[in-house]
């Protein structure tokens, strides 16, 4: 006998496919979910990790900007230093000319003449005074011209004194100052 199937196998076999294909799907999806979530994890690490890095960078560089301006207060320090020391180096060198020109102005001054003023502005010396005569003047410019620490004497002025001088002239002047070449005993 010939031997029939009834049964509706073909919508059986249908069905239990279409069973496959959702749980296919479904799978894929699960796995699909899956992957997407370790790649955000993934992402969310590396995205971490640069930031972290990034702060590491930026509290160094706060660290390098605040040495930077540590070096900078010290350098600043270090030139006041210096300025200093040369402007103190200057003085010392200085001092013993200033004693030196003084002595000189002592040595150029004639008999009946005298200083009432004297102002100095760079190398340049300002001087008032009064004199019993014109002639002593004279010999005090000449004695400037001979000078080795005073050079170009310039008479701006001279009139007589006042009632309480009578008999003298004051007179202005100004001479340069010279810093003649320093000799073996000076040094």
């Amino acid at each position: 006998m010939a031997k029939i199937n009834l049964r509706p196998w073909r919508e059986e076999l249908r069905a239990e496919k279409q069973k496959q294909f959702v749980v296919m799907i479904f799978g894929a999806a699960i796995i699909a979910g899956g992957l997407a979530f370790l790649w955000k994890s993934d992402m969310d690490g590396r995205i971490a990790y640069q930031e972290s890095r990034n702060a590491y960078i930026e509290t160094a560089t706060k660290q390098l900007d605040q040495q930077i301006k540590e070096i900078e207060d010290l350098k600043r320090k270090r030139d006041e230093l210096l300025a200093r020391m040369r402007v103190i180096q200057d003085l010392q060198g200085k001092r013993p000319v200033i004693v030196r020109v003084f002595d000189e102005l002592v040595r150029t001054l004639p008999d009946g003449l005298y200083y009432t003023d004297l102002s100095k502005t760079g190398e340049r010396l300002s001087i008032v005074g009064m004199s019993e005569s014109n002639s002593r003047i004279a010999s005090l410019m000449r004695r400037f011209e001979d000078s080795e620490w005073f050079t170009n004497p310039n008479l701006s002025n001279v009139a007589s004194a006042d009632s309480r001088r009578a008999g003298y002239s004051q007179f202005n002047l100004t001479v340069q100052q010279k810093t003649p070449e320093p000799e073996k005993g000076d040094e």
